[in-house]
């Protein structure tokens, strides 16, 4: 059996119910469609990309670009997908992309509990720089700021 092409490119509004799919087996309160087909149609400052495995997208990430700074809206992976690297790679990408386009540092919003990824985000040098507290909406979780320099 031949290897599945895996790549990572950007993501257009015929990706979104692919996207969709990834993002509600990952959050508990995902965004909606009408969410990313306005990222990816309206929002002057946002890039996506995402990440497939032959004909499927098994997962994707958003990045905001303001001038200088740059925020991950979001980053997920299919859990079927997980725990082969491509996580890092999708962030390995979005973390160049920025700074291709002159972000000099680079902030997200992780849930207090969710380990995995803040260990994800400190092997990218990401870290703590403050608590947003009550910021998910589904049960009130503190959100931890990390923040990385970029150039």
């Amino acid at each position: 059996m031949a290897e599945k092409k895996e790549r990572i490119r950007f993501m257009t509004v015929d990706d979104v119910d692919a996207v969709v799919r990834v993002e509600e087996q990952t959050f508990t309160v995902p965004w909606s469609r009408e969410a990313f087909i306005n990222e990816v149609t309206n929002n002057q400052f946002a890039r996506y990309v995402v990440y497939e495995v032959g004909e499927q997208i098994v997962g994707y990430c958003g990045v905001w670009v303001v001038y200088d700074e740059s925020h991950i809206t979001n980053i997920a992976i299919h859990p079927d997908y997980r725990g082969e690297k491509r996580g890092e790679a999708l962030l390995r990408y979005i973390l160049e992309f920025a700074r291709l386009l002159g972000a000099k540092k680079l902030s997200l919003e992780v849930r207090i509990s969710n380990e995995i990824a803040q260990r994800l985000y400190r092997k990218f040098g990401f870290q703590a720089g403050g608590i947003r507290k009550n910021y998910y909406t589904d049960n009130q979780e503190d959100a931890l700021v990390m923040w990385v320099m970029l150039s």
